[in-house]
């Protein structure tokens, strides 16, 4: 569910920890944290905020984004789905994908496409729907790129979210001929 203003104060009443208070301990705990399990879990819960447009402007203003694409550079294949998975659900507004994009995010998520883990790959492709356009398009939309959402869009029988996505990709962003 979508969050409001009223909402928020609502659930954290008066005297209750404001959002962007609330992110910010989760972003302290995860730049002190040595723990793997521990780091996940917070990535994943940043993850989740990330999906609700309420929380858009914190992120920006806490560099959450940033942080997101720097997980996806770890060698831990649960902070770089979490990380992708973040960056994924934050890029639907077009201010984070502009972001992402301008601190060189693109090669990384384009990177996640040939991860073994699925949901890093769902991830990756979800984020590429909503970050191409006009003014990066020739970054994303290079020859090897296609090829490789080409051969998920034909790939039904293995995974029907990676054929659909990679069609959806396909159908917004190259004409229908593809």
């Amino acid at each position: 569910m979508f969050t409001n203003n009223q909402r928020q104060l609502e659930r954290t009443g008066r005297y209750g920890t404001s959002r962007l208070q609330y992110l910010q301990e989760l972003v302290t705990q995860f730049q002190n944290s040595s723990e793997d399990e521990i780091k996940e879990k917070i990535l994943a819960n940043l993850a989740n905020f990330a999906y609700d447009p309420y929380n858009f402007n914190f992120l920006r203003q806490l560099n959450v984004l940033e942080l997101f694409l720097d997980c996806v550079t770890e060698p831990n294949e649960k902070i770089i789905e979490f990380g992708v998975g973040g960056i994924c659900n934050s890029c639907v507004d077009p201010a984070n994908a502009t972001i992402v994009a301008g601190v060189g995010g693109i090669p990384l998520i384009i990177q996640c496409l040939s991860s073994p883990v699925r949901n890093t790959v769902n991830y990756a492709l979800g984020a590429l729907y909503y970050i191409c356009n006009e003014s990066n398009k020739e970054e994303v939309l290079k020859p090897e790129v296609i090829d490789v959402i080409k051969r998920y869009a034909a790939a039904e029988e293995v995974s029907v979210s990676f054929s659909n996505l990679a069609k959806a990709f396909l159908d917004k962003h190259l004409s229908r001929n593809y």
